[in-house]
């Protein structure tokens, strides 16, 4: 049995290790520097970000998905799923579409005008996945980044 629910201080644990296995799949897996302590504190002390996950009653935590609110220029306040992920063995059974369908009820239920996320060009079962929806995904926008390293040496 396994219950969507919303995340627990606790699961942090168990969130770093999906985002840890999510890095390593994209092709980045020394990318992550947040440590479980770091998400409890952002996520529960300064409430920068919410999550949803899947948990299994005898394997605990299997899938999640974290969000945050920004804001558009153009459309007001927005939600980001910044991470979905579901375990390798346990894909293909719903439970991607438990969490996504449960961000997507909180961005109705917080009225934004926009659900935003990025996705890889080169990861198909995701892109089909967000196809599924009907969600536009716009090849025209670049996603630019500066790097901790990169702002400081912008000092």
């Amino acid at each position: 049995m396994v219950t969507i629910r919303k995340a627990l201080k606790e699961d942090m644990v168990a969130v770093h290790a999906l985002i840890t296995e999510l890095a390593v799949y994209e092709r980045e897996p020394d990318a992550v520097i947040i440590s479980v302590e770091d998400l409890k504190h952002h996520g529960f002390t300064e409430q920068r970000f919410d999550c949803f996950v899947a948990a299994h009653e005898q394997f605990g935590v299997i899938g999640m998905a974290l969000y945050y609110p920004r804001y558009s220029t153009w459309k007001g306040p927005t939600l980001h799923l910044e991470d979905l992920y579901v375990k390798p063995e346990y894909r293909m059974s719903g439970l991607g579409k438990q969490l996504f369908d449960r961000v997507v009820e909180e961005a109705m239920a917080q009225d934004v005008g926009r659900m935003e996320w990025t996705v890889l060009e080169w990861n198909e079962p995701a892109l089909n996945f967000y196809k599924k929806y009907r969600a536009t995904l716009d090849p025209e926008w670049h996603l630019g980044t500066l790097t901790r390293e990169q702002l400081n040496a912008l000092k």
